[in-house]
């Protein structure tokens, strides 16, 4: 991260440019797309390595994957209930796929593609069509009276069905930006203080003394956005559980 003219410019860091040289140009394959790959890869990676061994005191890797494992699963049944297994691998997918997107772009030289509102909304857009098909599919026409509560007066269903309309219509809506959000503003702090380290270590002989301060504020943002990038993916799961929670239960 460097200055130039002076100024901080904390938003280049999300342009998009082709990956791969010449052959991702013609693709119009970004480093988004090569750091979804890598995510990707990684997820396969650990949890094929990590469970072939099977032991019974697992090793580091085995652990792990085990904990990630668990931790879905038991969010899935907790929020969904017993009947919320089936949408385990769903779900688990989902959530480890943000976490490697996020902890991924933590690292020097690297791309966040969660910072892209793009992808986020895709993936809230995902969840927002699986949750509609699967309330559609349990209860048929019932699921219409997800927008108008039954025992509520009739006099305000013209108030109360447009607002849960919109209300179910805003769920893509504020689980994209929420994470598209947090991911962005997050970079853009750590992008600043790291501008104001180099700034000021070019000072002259106090501005390394001087630089101290944004630096260790930047080393207290790492560690800041390592939590971050997990609970944002834990919120989107927790979310996606309770929307299918509704889905399933239609209240």
């Amino acid at each position: 991260m460097a200055a130039e003219g002076k100024t901080i410019d904390a938003l280049s860091q999300f342009e998009l440019a082709p990956a791969l040289g010449p052959i991702g140009a013609s693709v119009n394959f970004t480093q988004s797309n090569l750091f979804m790959l890598i995510a990707a890869g990684l997820i396969l990676a650990l949890m094929h390595y990590g469970m072939r061994p099977a032991a019974v005191v697992p090793g580091r890797l085995q652990a792990l994957a085990e904990t990630f494992h668990e931790f879905a699963r038991n969010l899935v049944v907790e929020q969904v209930g017993p009947e919320g297994r089936r949408f385990f691998p769903f779900v688990f997918t989902l959530f480890m796929f943000i976490l490697f997107g996020n902890m991924l772009g933590l690292l020097p030289f690297a791309f966040t593609f969660t910072s892209h509102i793009a992808v986020t909304f895709t993936l809230a857009m995902i969840v927002f069509v699986l949750i509609t098909v699967v309330a559609v599919s349990l209860h048929g026409k019932k699921f219409l009276g997800y927008f108008f509560p039954e025992g509520a007066p009739i006099w305000l269903a013209p108030i109360i069905i447009p607002v849960e309309i919109v209300s179910y219509l805003s769920r893509p809506v504020s689980l994209s930006i929420r994470l598209f959000a947090n991911m962005v503003a997050g970079h853009v702090m750590l992008k600043v203080f790291a501008t104001f380290v180099v700034l000021l270590g070019g000072l002259g002989a106090v501005g390394p003394f001087i630089a101290v301060l944004p630096l260790a504020v930047n080393v207290a943002l790492v560690g800041f956005e390592v939590l971050v990038a997990f609970l944002q993916a834990y919120v989107f799961a927790i979310l996606t559980c309770i929307y299918l929670h509704d889905a399933v239960h239609l209240h």
